[in-house]
């Protein structure tokens, strides 16, 4: 388990572990050098062929080129912005880090979350947002509380925390 080091500015905190942190800078710089050679090369080899007015291959690469300084521009904005998660064997409360399993009431049936910042979030590993309405809602909790999630639309469930690791 986890738990944050270091305050900011609350709206520019992206919380991230250490792992997710040095992924980031990768991926970061993978974009901002290699990626980025290979479309300006795919612009220039475009422009090779002449009237771009009617060159698809030209639009598409510059369309590629905004895509991707566009990622260079978040991804460079959430590294300046990281509070790095420290690990924690404090599993008396839910923490970013945290994977809670809880029983979900309405569908009866246990479930197990890990919560992590938004940089990390896989979906098909269960491994969700603490900005996310059930990571909001697990977040400062114990084992045995009923939380209620307060989804999209209004609709809201409740989930019992079982575990927490």
């Amino acid at each position: 388990m986890t738990v944050a080091k270091g305050f900011k500015n609350m709206a520019e905190q992206f919380y991230m572990t250490q792992e997710g942190y040095e992924a980031a800078k990768k991926e970061l710089e993978y974009l901002q050098t290699v990626k980025r050679k290979e479309i300006v090369d795919r612009i220039a080899e475009a422009r090779s062929h002449g009237d771009l007015s009617e060159n698809a291959e030209y639009d598409a690469a510059r369309n590629e080129q905004a895509a991707n300084e566009g990622e260079i521009a978040e991804l460079e904005y959430k590294v300046k912005n990281a509070v790095i998660i420290e690990e924690t064997d404090d599993n008396s409360v839910v923490h970013i880090g945290s994977t809670v399993t809880v029983w979900d009431n309405d569908l009866e049936e246990e479930v197990a979350y890990t919560i992590m910042g938004t940089t990390e979030v896989d979906p098909m590993k269960n491994i969700i947002s603490n900005e996310s309405p059930v990571g909001a809602a697990l977040l400062r909790h114990k084992k045995g509380d009923k939380v209620t999630v307060k989804a999209p639309n209004n609709f809201e469930y409740q989930l019992t925390i079982r575990k927490i690791d």
